[in-house]
């Protein structure tokens, strides 16, 4: 096994990846697998909770592993899988959720927020996913796990299931922690930056993705909301449309708030916008193109998920096998 610690995390491929998913997640995922054994995932099993068009699911799963080596995912240093070609996933789930309590999964956020937004589709899969997500993490004895602010909850509750099943069987799980980047961890709707960065905005402008060509990233910024001031400084509370245009120049750029703040001293915010689309298309441009000549080649993106796939299983198997037997199953 690695000497190093075990980084794990996952995105949906329930749309198209974000400038928000960017650079609060990958972005920083990419400069990790120096110092840690990478596994990084497409959850397209955690994705059925809410209906999905099956050709449209197959497409986006290309795309998104496309956009992970594409943004600097090194397959030769991270292991990219599905979480589907792992069946461990679904069976260590399964035991989870013997050991999670109900109501533990009626306090978790995303429940409340999704169940009002899909209330035509409120299933079983969608109240106990954080019992898959617990096995996702605790398949691997992940140490980090890299997540939003807003996931903490997720890795709180994985800590408790591994804290009550260690507690009845022995030392079985190691206890995650998460993982959150000081710059750039939350990238909020250009259009409603009260609100976090989502797919569900692109329509109105307030959201940008990966792909995105750069005169509709330009477009977006020029329409970014800002506020009746003038000028460029970070005041999350009282200039949140402003505070998230820093973030997004500053994590573009690589410098700091104050810097910024500086450099467009006494300037207009129709300046210091442009200067952010500027930023942002420089820094989505080579990874736009890397992507779609990725996802040009069907065959080389087919041996990355099934070479990750099986590296997972090797990893994920031995977890199993050894909580199959601390419950009392029968090895096949």
């Amino acid at each position: 096994m690695s000497e190093k610690k075990i980084i794990l995390s996952g995105i949906q491929p329930s749309g198209a990846m974000t400038l928000g998913t960017y650079l609060g997640a990958l972005k920083n995922w990419a400069t990790l697998a120096d110092e840690f054994d990478c596994y990084y995932m497409i959850v397209d099993m955690h994705a059925i909770t809410a209906r999905q068009n099956p050709a449209e699911l197959r497409k986006t799963q290309l795309s998104q592993l496309a956009q992970y080596i594409a943004c600097g995912l090194d397959p030769e240093q991270n292991t990219l899988f599905i979480q589907s070609h792992v069946p461990a996933h679904a069976q260590l789930g399964w035991v989870l959720n013997c050991y999670t309590m109900f109501g533990e999964l009626s306090r978790m956020t995303q429940f409340k927020d999704k169940s009002a937004k899909n209330a035509e589709n409120i299933n079983a899969g969608l109240f106990t996913y954080p019992a898959l997500q617990a096995a996702d993490i605790l398949l691997y004895q992940a140490d980090l796990v890299p997540v939003g602010a807003d996931q903490k909850q997720h890795v709180e509750l994985t800590r408790d299931i591994a804290l009550r099943f260690n507690g009845i069987y022995g030392d079985v799980f190691k206890l995650p922690e998460p993982y959150i980047p000081k710059i750039g961890a939350k990238i909020m709707d250009l259009q409603s930056p009260e609100n976090k960065m989502s797919k569900s905005s692109i329509a109105d402008g307030g959201c940008l993705l990966i792909l995105d060509k750069p005169e509709d990233i330009m477009r977006a910024f020029k329409r970014a909301v800002t506020d009746s001031e003038t000028q460029v400084r970070f005041d999350a509370e009282n200039k949140p449309g402003i505070s998230n245009l820093i973030q997004i120049y500053s994590s573009c750029t690589g410098k700091t708030f104050e810097e910024t703040e500086a450099e467009f001293s006494g300037q207009g915010y129709g300046t210091f916008k442009q200067s952010v689309g500027e930023a942002v298309v420089e820094t989505l441009r080579p990874i736009r193109e890397e992507a779609l000549k990725i996802l040009a080649d069907k065959a080389y993106l087919e041996s990355v998920y099934r070479l990750g796939a099986e590296k997972a299983s090797r990893q994920a198997s031995r977890t199993l096998r050894k909580v199959y037997k601390k419950i009392g199953f029968i090895e096949a």
